[in-house]
């Protein structure tokens, strides 16, 4: 099996979007900037929806779930959210075809016009709080904490798998408290999970930080977020958590009673992380060669390639084979066993390189004389022969040594490029020679932030959780900086 990949020193995009194709993760769809998602691929993200949702579940939130549909007038009840995404909604505005006159086909029936147009959520806050308005009413029903596994449209003009498609696959939780303290304390908690869930599933670092204002979700009074570092110097965010004060318990008039016996407005969060997390998960780790999967999100943790002539051989070598997968299962290691004999092992050895498994044992009637197995790990792409005897604990061992590895590689690359600048000609000099993070002092200023992006394309990423005081000039006009920020090119 030829992988032909480009390499990624060559032409990084086009390696990742061959790599999604041909390790059969996704396609792009009949539908224009929609994507199929195929079945490896949606494993992927079946090992990430249930991690994630265990944590949030641990953390007391519970699933349910909400119309796709959201009559324009709710959109239109908090300004800063609605103008925030009216660009990118797609409006259904009729609810009947009929067959047209002329016989030329199907045609949409003028007289089935909506009285009110509806859109196909890019985000749920306001059809959950028209929901929450009858939910609540006292202080006895909060906090109320709910997430939903859901997809959302956003119409999207420049498209690419993963990363930015006009329907993607997200979770969205939203939350409604008695306090603001409350509020703040789980867009914080929230921002901990994801951050915990990416290092230690994922095995991405990141960087916990708030957006500016400039960069905040529309409605929210305070965006954080963990931003990482993929392979070519650009970061992506992965994950954001919203505070949102008051405003969409306002805009839908969500009251309760007091424990004193008053009336307030609750306060609210909504956060959430989607399919573009398997983008991610590819851009950090993977190599010329294919997918290098973490074991904790790998489908297949481990695959056994029978090397055989003949029936016999292979009846000889499955007898062998029958325990140690009896074993790895039940450590609860997910293991494939590939006995086609549609393909050669050659084939078979590729295959799974590509794909990104991360243990892959091979053996043969030599093997089977010497009571051994040939193990060989994706990551590092190191052979070694094990004794038969033990390899369940062997490879238990192995692929949690492999899933730190991984990590610290990856934190390595992106400690390696986070670097401090002090003058606006030093940044573009990095930015455009080396990329990664940028550290720099910014003067808060609105108008600063875009002649950055206007000159530079890079934005800041993120004003790092509790950034220690460094006081110094913003690069760009002089002004006084209390501390430095993280500016990078993004996707």
């Amino acid at each position: 099996m030829g992988k032909n990949l480009t390499k990624r020193s060559e032409d990084y995009s086009k390696w990742y979007n061959e790599l999604v194709v041909k390790a059969n993760l996704a396609e792009n769809s009949g539908v224009r900037g929609c994507m199929v998602i195929k079945p490896y691929g949606y494993a992927i993200w079946e090992k990430m929806q249930a991690a994630l949702d265990a944590m949030f579940k641990e953390t007391g939130h519970e699933n349910a779930y909400f119309p796709i549909f959201i009559p324009k007038s709710y959109l239109s009840k908090e300004a800063s959210h609605v103008e925030g995404f009216a660009k990118e909604c797609a409006v259904v505005t009729h609810y009947r075809l009929k067959n047209a006159e002329d016989g030329s086909g199907i045609v949409v029936d003028e007289d089935a016009k909506l009285e009110e147009e509806l859109i196909v959520r890019p985000t749920s806050e306001t059809i959950i709080w028209d929901t929450f308005g009858k939910w609540i009413q006292s202080y006895r029903d909060l906090p109320l904490k709910i997430n939903q596994w859901a997809n959302v449209v956003r119409w999207e003009m420049r498209t690419r798998l993963f990363l930015r498609t006009s329907e993607f696959l997200w979770q969205e939780g939203h939350t409604a408290h008695a306090t603001e303290k409350e509020a703040i304390e789980e867009a914080e908690t929230i921002l901990n999970i994801y951050s915990e869930f990416a290092e230690s599933h994922m095995a991405v670092p990141v960087i916990r930080g708030t957006k500016t204002p400039g960069e905040r979700f529309a409605g929210a009074l305070e965006t954080y977020c963990i931003e990482a570092l993929m392979q070519d110097g650009k970061a992506l965010q992965a994950g954001t958590s919203h505070f949102l004060g008051q405003n969409f318990a306002k805009a839908f008039d969500v009251q309760f009673d007091t424990k004193d016996g008053q009336r307030d407005y609750v306060w609210a969060t909504s956060w959430g992380v989607s399919t573009r997390l398997v983008g991610a998960l590819i851009m950090t780790h993977s190599d010329d060669n294919g997918l290098v999967l973490p074991p904790k999100l790998a489908p297949i943790q481990v695959v056994i390639v029978p090397i055989y002539k003949g029936e016999e051989q292979l009846e000889a070598i499955s007898a062998e084979v029958r325990p140690v997968l009896e074993a790895l299962k039940a450590k609860g290691i997910s293991v494939k066993y590939d006995n086609r004999d549609t393909h050669k092992p050659g084939f078979k050895f590729n295959e799974y390189e590509l794909k990104g498994v991360p243990v892959r044992l091979a053996i043969g009637p030599r093997d089977m004389e010497n009571k051994t197995f040939e193990v060989a790990r994706r990551d590092t792409l190191e052979k070694r022969v094990i004794p038969s005897e033990g390899i369940a604990e062997y490879i238990s061992t192995l692929l949690e040594e492999m899933q730190e590895a991984i990590f610290a590689k990856a934190r390595d690359f992106r400690d390696a490029h986070i670097t401090e600048v002090d003058s606006y000609e030093e940044f573009k000099e990095v930015l455009n020679s080396k990329g990664g993070f940028i550290s720099a002092h910014w003067d808060g200023t609105d108008a600063t932030e875009q002649r950055i992006k206007d000159d530079t394309k890079a934005t800041i990423r993120c004003i790092p959780m509790d950034p220690a005081s460094n006081p110094g000039a913003c690069i760009v006009t002089g002004k006084p900086s209390a501390y430095r920020v993280l500016f990078a090119k993004a996707y």
